[in-house]
């Protein structure tokens, strides 16, 4: 898909392709991110941010947010609570739990019965257990929580993290 910029035509496939492969390795930290990735892509500060929300409507690009190292930042005590809502409520309690300022993430994901009862997760990042623990007890009062099951899963160890790739790298 190439985006069609208002008055100006189609943009460079070429420019698109290190656009994509620029968004690979993150947004530069810097005031002007879209106007750096314009100079390097050939495109565009406007090509680059339109062709952007372009993927982003027709589903090529899901998301489009920070990968934050939070050990490095001291976040050590990192906690992955899982809860099993009726299928009913899961929608509205993940947009609470989202809007919630400790919560960094929150998303659905299906059941694995017999096994696994969970749909919704959602990680709290704190520099220690006990905050971590008091926050989840606050939350689960303000949100009414206190029936429903839910595990707590603290990380024991830090995977790699990367943004999104689009780019065929063989």
């Amino acid at each position: 898909m190439v985006p069609e910029i208002a008055s100006a035509g189609p943009v460079s496939a070429w420019g698109l392709l290190r656009l994509r492969r620029q968004l690979e390795l993150g947004l530069p930290l810097t005031p002007k991110p879209y106007e750096i990735l314009a100079e390097k892509t050939g495109l565009s500060e406007h090509e680059v941010m339109t062709a952007i929300r372009q993927w982003q409507a027709h589903g090529l690009i899901k998301r489009f947010g920070l990968v934050v190292r939070h050990r490095t930042l001291g976040y050590t005590a990192n906690a992955m609570v899982v809860w099993d809502v009726p299928d009913d409520h899961v929608q509205a309690l993940g947009q609470a739990l989202a809007h919630t300022s400790y919560i960094t993430l929150c998303y659905q994901r299906p059941r694995r019965l017999p096994d696994w009862p969970y749909n919704l997760f959602c990680m709290i990042h704190g520099v220690d257990r006990q905050r971590v623990m008091n926050q989840l007890a606050t939350l689960i009062a303000e949100q009414g929580l206190e029936q429903t099951p839910h595990a707590v899963l603290f990380s024991t160890k830090a995977y790699r993290q990367r943004g999104g790739r689009y780019v065929s790298h063989d």
